[in-house]
């Protein structure tokens, strides 16, 4: 099956001379030209997809997949239910491993650093700007937890879509206090890009003082072996 599986990697990597002067400008580039190759060639369907890992209680690794749903010179950051896993081990380890991954580009992004908590008006501002059928699933799901199975949970949707019915306003549905999201400070913003024989290219921006992911004086840029 390995040898089924076995493709090399036909990418263009990235070079030193190519890399753009602060981690935010790079990162911003790769995830533009995701995003415009999701909507030509459609072979990223998911270039947002943002893959974030946790530590639970013992220490063991946790990784599930979410949608990055901002993005600036202070970090990506994401919206889930504050009480699911993912909520309740950040709480207690605000450590916190994000990437981005574009297979079909041989690119990859690496986030390392501190989960903060979203402002609150941050999150109802969003909040307000998902479509109405994904404001009732915020309260129907409660994340993480055990379901007797679909039927409870539709029943669940169908019980929030009666009390709070579609009329075309982003306030149609309340914040959930349970519902809001983190952003990554990060320490460390490694670009990964595939490259034949296996001879990838890993650039790595680690923060050197204060500042933000747009400050060039706040990082250093170095090479690892793949």
């Amino acid at each position: 099956m390995a040898d089924l599986l076995r493709s090399d990697y036909i990418g263009d990597g990235l070079s030193e001379a190519e890399v753009a002067p602060t981690p935010f400008q790079q990162a911003q580039r790769w995830v533009s030209e995701a995003v415009q190759r999701a909507q030509t060639l459609a072979d990223v369907p998911e270039p947002l997809a943002l893959s974030v890992a946790t530590v639970d209680e013992h220490g063991r690794p946790n990784v599930r997949t979410v949608l990055m749903r901002f993005f600036d010179e202070r970090g990506p950051g994401f919206v889930t239910n504050t009480e699911s896993a993912k909520g309740q081990e950040i709480a207690a380890n605000s450590g916190i491993a994000v990437s981005l991954t574009w297979p079909s580009m041989y690119r990859a992004i690496r986030f390392r650093g501190t989960a903060l908590p979203l402002g609150r008006e941050e999150v109802t501002t969003y909040f307000g700007s998902r479509p109405w059928g994904s404001r009732i699933s915020a309260w129907a799901s409660r994340q993480s937890q055990p379901v007797s199975g679909r039927q409870e949970l539709e029943a669940a949707y169908a019980r929030y879509v009666a009390q709070w019915p579609d009329r075309g306003s982003p306030d149609d549905v309340p914040v959930p206090d349970f519902w809001g999201g983190y952003r990554v400070e990060c320490d460390e913003v490694e670009f990964w890009g595939g490259r034949l024989n296996r001879l990838h290219d890993r650039l790595v921006f680690r923060r050197v003082s204060d500042g933000s992911l747009d400050d060039g004086d706040a990082w250093a840029l170095s090479r690892l072996q793949p």
